[in-house]
Order: structure tokens, then sequence, then C-alpha cells
């Protein structure tokens, strides 16, 4: 079994900044990709960045110059740092992770229960 557990998120106004944090725990091999997703109401789930185990990351359009992936391997943990919050971030944020269970297997997705991020105008 694999759990992804979220801290951080919360309520900001605008220009603030925050941080999240994932971290993957269970019987696992390996772990690929990590990333974060956020969701607004009334909209799809969207990418906000992912990181690759060997350090490449992605970002969507709207977050780049604000906020920062990282992660740390050896403690299977993903962050998130926000920075210059705008209210169009509000969402509830994902976390995302690929991860090998076993050598050999596949990679499987899996998800964090969300957090929310509220930014106030």
């Amino acid at each position: 079994q694999v759990q992804l557990v979220e801290s951080g998120g919360g309520l900001v106004q605008a220009g603030g900044s925050l941080s999240l944090s994932c971290t993957a725990s269970g019987t696992i091999f390996s772990v690929t990709f990590m990333g974060w997703y956020r969701q607004a109401p009334g909209k799809q789930r969207e990418l906000v960045a992912t990181s690759a185990s060997g350090g490449i990351t992605n970002y969507a359009d709207s977050v780049k110059g604000r906020f920062t992936i990282s992660r740390d391997n050896a403690k299977n943990t993903v962050y998130l740092q926000m920075n210059s919050l705008e209210p169009e971030d509000t969402a509830v944020y994902y976390c995302n992770a690929q991860i090998r269970r076993r050598f050999g297997s596949p990679a499987s997705d899996y998800w964090g229960q969300g957090t929310q991020v509220t930014v106030s105008s």
C-alpha cells in the first residue's frame, strides 16, 4: 500500500507566499515523477509543476517565475514553494507521484487527498 500525505496550504493575501509538501510512504521501490496539480471550482484539474527523479522540472505557464518545485529523493518528498500568489491560484492542490512498488513492476499513479489554497484579493 502507498500513501501520499500532503501538508501546508491555507489562506493568504494576494502577493503572499505558501509552501506545500507531500511525502510518499509504504511499499516503494522507486519514485519517478512527483508533482502538483490543482483544481479550482468548476474547472478541470490542471498541472502546476512536476519533477522527474533526475531533476528535470516542468511548470505551467501561469506559475513560471512564481512557484518552485523541489524534491528530496531520500525522503520521497516533494515541495512546492508558491510566491506572489494571486486570487487565480485559489484551488485544491493535489500531490501526484508515479511509483514502482517492486523491482521490474510498472509505475502506477498515486494521488494525495488534496489541500486547499485560498488567496484573497
